[in-house]
């Protein structure tokens, strides 16, 4: 019988995840092509094993119809910037899986009392991030680099701390790499700027930011 790591149990549950997220949202941008793919021919015969994770119900945790706006716009945002389609698809797919495996990881009661408290944390950091975000744009002239450089750093390092011991280094460098692409000087600079090229993208981000936020979804 093929034994699985704990490392390997976490992927394959992810992938079920995703390709029902992959599903249920076919008309999004950021959905393009199904990049997560299975190699390993042991992880696809564990697939019924898990397959009770691929309902509609498990996939509509990640993704509704708000979450699934912001994403899109998310994506038009850093396509706009990087003018690489292929990066803000990658980006977009990397904060999916980010969140697919610690919502795994935390549903199977494998993060640690310390892990946990810095998942709290996290929460607590990030909206406050998410509401300097909506305030930095709704008033004029109050928008802080530093103070948001600082925070995303601040978010990156807990998250970290929530999750090395259960993720591969692969998975740690999508996380650096969500953090370095929405920490970047020149995107911020530039979305937070009063004639921002990106006004009309930012409208509609901070529009679904509102909204998720107040249904509870992030």
């Amino acid at each position: 019988m093929y034994n699985m790591s704990a490392a390997s149990i976490l992927e394959l549950q992810t992938w079920i995840v995703y390709q029902r997220i992959a599903a249920e949202c076919a008309n999004c941008l950021f959905m393009t092509d199904n990049a997560f793919k299975a190699k390993d021919i042991g992880l696809r015969a564990q697939k019924k094993i898990l397959s009770r994770m691929a309902s509609k119900n498990v996939a509509k945790v990640f993704i509704d119809g708000t979450t699934a706006s912001l994403l899109d716009n998310v994506y038009r945002l850093v396509k706009v910037h990087t003018g690489s389609k292929k990066d803000a698809e990658r980006l977009v797919k990397n904060v999916i899986k980010i969140v697919i495996k610690i919502a795994v990881l935390h549903r199977n009661g494998q993060l640690n009392a310390d892990e946990l408290r810095q998942a709290d944390r996290f929460r607590v950091k990030f909206q406050t991030l998410q509401m300097a975000i909506l305030s930095f744009y709704e008033v004029d002239y109050s928008f802080d680099l530093n103070y948001m450089q600082k925070s995303l750093a601040d978010c990156r390092s807990l998250l970290r701390s929530c999750v090395v011991r259960h993720l591969t280094d692969k998975s740690l460098g999508r996380i650096d790499e969500v953090f370095d692409t929405f920490a970047d000087t020149a995107l911020l600079e530039t979305a937070f700027r009063q004639d921002s090229p990106y006004r009309e993208i930012m409208d509609k981000i901070v529009v679904d930011l509102n909204k998720a936020m107040e249904n509870g979804d992030i």
